[in-house]
């Protein structure tokens, strides 16, 4: 466990998890809203992004917390740890109202209110996306190891179990 994804659907509880999961492992973590976004709320070329991520992926070890689906099945074949947020879609939104308001370490700017884009994707995440993500899993379950947590107190008792109280 030295290249991993943090996969899911916005709300879910990734960031915290990822930021949970370094501090207790001192592998470097990398938010692809951070890469993505600019702090003006414009964003990088898909060119840039790439190369990015690129040199992230030759890096030793390394935590990617975002969905992205653009770019999850290079990120699956460059990892050796898929973690898959698959919580229900009211924590999601719990998950999205408790980030408004609030300067959080995964984005470039405060999110004072919930935009329209992120509503959508939240609600197409588990109808559309999410079969999409596990058709992935079954292509890429050659030997690397897949964790999937359907609730937030399963991530934090991994994290315990795991790594205990640090």
């Amino acid at each position: 466990m030295k290249k991993i994804i943090i996969i899911g659907c916005p709300g879910a509880g990734k960031s915290y998890f990822a930021k949970k999961l370094h501090e207790r492992t001192k592998i470097p973590l990398y938010h692809l809203d951070m890469i993505w976004h600019k702090p003006d709320k414009t964003h990088i070329s898909r060119p840039e992004f790439d190369e990015i991520l690129e040199n992230i992926f030759r890096k030793e070890a390394w935590i990617m917390d975002g969905d992205f689906s653009r770019t999850m099945e290079i990120r699956m074949r460059a990892c050796d740890t898929i973690i898959l947020f698959d919580v229900p879609y009211e924590v999601c939104m719990q998950g999205l109202k408790e980030r408004e308001g609030t300067k959080r370490d995964d984005m470039p700017w405060e999110v004072a209110e919930t935009d329209a884009s992120i509503l959508n994707e939240v609600n197409n995440y588990i109808p559309e996306q999410l079969p999409k993500v596990y058709q992935l899993l079954h292509e890429y379950n050659d030997g690397r190891e897949v964790i999937i947590f359907k609730t937030r107190t399963e991530a934090e008792r991994w994290l315990m179990e795991k790594f205990g109280d640090k």
